[in-house]
């Protein structure tokens, strides 16, 4: 099993993408599985996504194959997207995460940390762009100075990635040089842990009540990770 995917308005579901075997459901919390892979490639399923406002809409990466998604729960699969672009190749979404943040479309972004970096695309999937400040655009055309950006770290794999479905411009990001936090929508980052990052979850109803594995060892934080209580070695 290398990713999970959990929605807050259906508790019991719960979506694993695994190495070998495509997409499996669960809708009891996990206690009883199903294989939801038709039309699914082979290939390793590096990340899965429940769409924020559609918890039938669920969006898998495949290694190779780029974003597939299935809009009725995992019973079929269709071809979304290509890899995103980023330093001149196509990166592997190694993490998913879907952001209840207009696009000015219609529609709300999905976000994928590749191993160089972080990329969304808006749910119609016409193009992986950027993450940029909204007034970006406007800044540029009357030759303004640009917003205030402060990315991730370039060059290092995002591992997990996390939107609070209560504040959905609060993320989270689960890297080698540690847990990052943005509270705009992954314009700004901050640095919440040194320890290396490996996955981190919110709480579907508190933004600063997250979860994450630091250096090995999982960790809880109720103050957005400022301060962290330490669980046990796992």
């Amino acid at each position: 099993m290398l990713s999970l995917a959990t929605h807050r308005d259906r508790p019991g579901r719960v979506v694993a993408g695994l190495a070998v075997g495509g997409v499996s459901t669960s809708e009891d919390g996990g206690a009883s599985w199903r294989v939801s892979d038709a039309g699914l490639p082979d290939g390793e399923i590096n990340a899965v996504a429940i769409a924020s406002r559609n918890s039938d809409m669920i969006y898998a990466s495949v290694r190779g194959d780029g974003l597939w998604k299935s809009e009725d729960a995992g019973a079929t699969w269709s071809l979304a997207m290509d890899r995103p672009w980023l330093d001149d190749a196509e990166r592997e979404p190694l993490a998913l995460a879907s952001v209840e943040l207009e696009t000015g479309m219609g529609g709300i972004w999905i976000y994928a940390g590749t191993e160089v970096g972080l990329a969304r695309v808006p749910d119609c999937f016409c193009r992986w762009q950027d993450v940029q400040p909204g007034n970006a655009m406007d800044a540029l055309v009357a030759g303004e100075a640009p917003p205030s950006e402060a990315p991730l770290p370039g060059g290092q794999p995002i591992l997990s990635l996390a939107s609070a479905p209560s504040a959905p411009e609060v993320m989270y990001a689960a890297l080698r040089s540690g847990l990052w936090a943005s509270q705009d929508g992954g314009v700004i980052w901050q640095k919440r842990a040194s320890k290396a990052a490996t996955a981190v979850a919110v709480h579907p109803r508190d933004e600063t009540y997250i979860a994450a594995l630091l250096g090995g060892i999982l960790k809880f934080s109720r103050d957005g990770g400022a301060t962290w209580i330490e669980t046990g070695e796992l």
